[in-house]
C-alpha cells in the first residue's frame, strides 16, 4: 500500500502558530523533506520531533522529487515543509506534489500559516478578489513592465520582494501608478512586525527608510473602475498624441492608465489606423 504525502504549513516566525496536527504528522511520518534542513531542525527540535530529514530545495527538486515518489510508492509517509508558511507557494513543492498525484499517491494538506493570507487579512485592502504574482522581477526593465502589466488589475495584487530591492520597486510602482494604495508588510508574526500603508507616491518618497532584511510582502490595491472610452474617442486620442510626436508604444502606455483599454488593445488600434493612413496615401 502506497504512503501519503503530507504538505505541512509551518510558522512564519512565531512558533505558537504551529498547529497540533502539524506536530503530530511530523512525528509520525517516515521522512520530512525540508527546504533548508538547518533552518527546519530548529523548529523540529523545539517540538521534540526526531523524524529523519532530507533537503528539498529549488536546485535539487528535479532530482529529488522522483526519489521521494518512489519511497511513497514503497509505502512510506512523507511530509513536505518549507522554511516558513505553506509549501509550494513561491517555494519548492510543485514537482513533488504533481509527481505524487500522477503516481496515484494521496496528497494531504495540513493547513496553517501563509504569508499571503496573513498579509491580506490585515492590509485593509479589498479581499473579495485577489491574485498572487510571486516575486517582483530583479531587473529594472522587467520590474517596470511587471508593474505596468498590473496597473489595470481589478483585484488586489499580492507579491513578494527582497527587502534590499524594496526601494527600487517602490520607485517603479510610483512611476506607474502614483495614486494607488500600497501596503508593505514586513516581519509578519515576528517581534518587529509592521504594516506600512500609503499611496505609491508617498511610499516612494520614504522608500530609502523602508528597506528591510529578508523578504517583504507588497500589496497593491485594485485599479479603480473606469468607464471605457468608445472606439471613436480612442482613435481621436491616439491621433492627437501622434500629432504631438509620441510613438505608438508610449501612447498605448499613457492612454491605458485611465481609458479602460489595455495597452495592447490601444497599440493594435493605433497600428490599424497607421496602416489605413498609409494605404490611403497610396
Amino acid at each position: 500500500m502506497a504512503g501519503t504525502l503530507f504538505v505541512v504549513a509551518t510558522p512564519l516566525g512565531n512558533l505558537e502558530d504551529m498547529s497540533a496536527r502539524a506536530v503530530r504528522v511530523l512525528k509520525e511520518v517516515a521522512l520530512i523533506a525540508a527546504e533548508d534542513t538547518r533552518h527546519s531542525r530548529i523548529l523540529l527540535t523545539h517540538f521534540g520531533i526526531s523524524t529523519p530529514i532530507t533537503s528539498y530545495f529549488d536546485h535539487v527538486e528535479h532530482e529529488r522529487a522522483p526519489k521521494l515518489v518512489a519511497r511513497l510508492r514503497d509505502g512510506q509517509d512523507i511530509a513536505l515543509i518549507s522554511d516558513a508558511g505553506t509549501p509550494g507557494i513561491a517555494d519548492p513543492g510543485y514537482r513533488l506534489v504533481r509527481g505524487a498525484i500522477e503516481a496515484g499517491i494521496r496528497v494531504v494538506p495540513i493547513p496553517g500559516a501563509s504569508v499571503v493570507i496573513a498579509a491580506l487579512s490585515a492590509a485593509g485592502l479589498p479581499t473579495d478578489r485577489f491574485c498572487f504574482e510571486g516575486f517582483v522581477p530583479n531587473k529594472a526593465t522587467a520590474r517596470r513592465a511587471f508593474f505596468e502589466r498590473l496597473a489595470g488589475e481589478p483585484r488586489t495584487v499580492v507579491c513578494f520582494e527582497a527587502g534590499r530591492r524594496l526601494h527600487e520597486s517602490l520607485l517603479d510602482l510610483a512611476a506607474v501608478m502614483p495614486a494607488r494604495d500600497i501596503v508593505v508588510a514586513r516581519e509578519l508574526t515576528k517581534v518587529y512586525e509592521d504594516f506600512v500603508r500609503g499611496r505609491a507616491a508617498e511610499l516612494a518618497d520614504r522608500a530609502a527608510d523602508l528597506v528591510a532584511r529578508g523578504e517583504v510582502t507588497v500589496l497593491i490595491a485594485p485599479a479603480p473602475a473606469v468607464a471605457k472610452l468608445d472606439e471613436s474617442a480612442m482613435r481621436a486620442a491616439i491621433a492627437q498624441r501622434r500629432e504631438e510626436g509620441l510613438g505608438l508604444k508610449a501612447i498605448a502606455k499613457q492612454l491605458a492608465a485611465d481609458s479602460g483599454w489595455s495597452a495592447r488593445e490601444i497599440y493594435q488600434l493605433g497600428l490599424g489606423a497607421m496602416t489605413a493612413d498609409l494605404e490611403g496615401g497610396d
